[in-house]
């Protein structure tokens, strides 16, 4: 008699990956990419891996995919006007799933997940700025209400 199939999944393993990617990144392990990015004439190298930057980014994944045998196993890709602190922190985004930065950088992360065709990051910057967006109508709210109140305790003599 036959047993029933049972699924095996770990709840981990996708952070798991992630996260060791992300160290085999940060010491230079296995990279077979360097991305150089320059904006007004700064300019920084990050070594990356092809299959990270391709799966995360259509962008990547058109390049990669498009590349001549004869370029050899290590490629080098160019990017201008992308500023060195975005692209590190979009890197730190595709290899982690998560990346702080200023609240006034979140249209610059929008647009480089724009340039990059980087989904995730795309949607990601888009609800941040929805939930800002939100909380600054509230505030409006709020104040406006204040107001309104400050106005009918003035209007009404005691």
């Amino acid at each position: 008699m036959e047993s029933a199939p049972v699924l095996l999944e770990s709840k981990s393993s996708p952070i798991n990956l992630l996260n060791e990617m992300q160290q085999l990144r940060l010491l230079g392990h296995l990279c077979d990419v360097t991305v150089s990015v320059e904006y007004q004439g700064v300019r920084a190298e990050f070594p990356a891996h092809k299959a990270v930057l391709a799966a995360t980014s259509k962008f990547f994944k058109e390049v990669f995919l498009n590349e001549k045998p004869v370029d050899g196993p290590h490629s080098n890709v160019f990017l201008n006007e992308v500023q060195v602190a975005d692209f590190a922190s979009f890197l730190e985004f595709v290899y982690t799933a998560r990346v702080e930065v200023e609240e006034d950088r979140v249209q610059r992360m929008l647009e480089i997940a724009e340039k990059l065709k980087c989904l995730d990051l795309s949607e990601t910057c888009f609800q941040l700025k929805k939930q800002m967006l939100e909380s600054v109508l509230l505030e409006l709210q709020n104040f406006s209400e204040s107001q309104n109140s400050e106005e009918e305790s003035v209007a009404r003599p005691s």
